[in-house]
């Protein structure tokens, strides 16, 4: 135990009714206490083919039989859908890039507001690579990259969705996996959110064997 670490169970606690505080203040208090949020760099097509990225810190793997990825995508204020919804709508496809500390500035520009159809990886100097079994290309500089299928979206309310996506193809830099497809976490240096703008990379790590009874 660390000395920040809370002395024991009898710790004072401050406490939230979530049923009585606004969505905004939910929301601050779920990002500062979620953390580490993985980041996905999202890239679709439109209609016409033309590129689309934006990162979302709202993602995580769900299940691996059959492999399943979610992101939550917020609608825009007046409740019409963001660019990366409108485009897994109409195409049904979508790519998940996960995000290097070597590509952290270049995440934050595609997170900018652009005008409907501005190629965002342009924009930021990111390299599109066509996807072999989806429309929607797959990034270069990404460590890694997972080609999804929408399996199923789930409206939540008017404001989010959860889209659920099917891994139908992966890609990886050379030399992160190995003989026994063990991915080198060192290799990935994926960074994550956490609260506000502030971000953390995931260089300090040790390890914790499952217990057996």
């Amino acid at each position: 135990m660390s000395p920040r670490d809370p002395i024991g169970d009898d710790a004072p606690r401050t406490q939230f009714d979530f049923t009585t505080i606004s969505a905004r203040e939910r929301y601050k208090l779920m990002i500062g206490a979620i953390i580490p949020r993985p980041i996905a760099l999202v890239t679709t097509i439109d209609e016409t083919g033309r590129h689309n990225a934006a990162p979302f810190s709202f993602f995580n793997c769900l299940s691996a039989d059959p492999p399943i990825l979610a992101i939550g995508v917020e609608n825009n204020p007046d409740m019409s859908f963001k660019d990366t919804a409108q485009n897994i709508r109409m195409t049904e496809v979508f790519t998940v890039n996960i995000v290097s500390f070597a590509m952290a500035e270049a995440m934050h520009v595609c997170g900018a507001k652009y005008p409907r159809g501005e190629d965002e990886l342009k924009a930021a100097g990111l390299t599109a690579a066509p996807g072999v079994k989806v429309a929607s290309p797959w990034i270069r500089q990404a460590p890694a990259a997972f080609e999804c299928r929408r399996h199923v979206t789930l409206e939540l309310g008017k404001s989010r969705q959860i889209i659920l996506g099917e891994i139908l193809y992966a890609h990886f830099r050379d030399g992160l996996v190995d003989d026994k497809l063990h991915v080198d976490p060192a290799g990935v240096d994926a960074i994550a959110r956490l609260g506000g703008d502030t971000c953390a990379t995931i260089r300090d790590r040790f390890d914790m064997l499952t217990p057996k009874f």
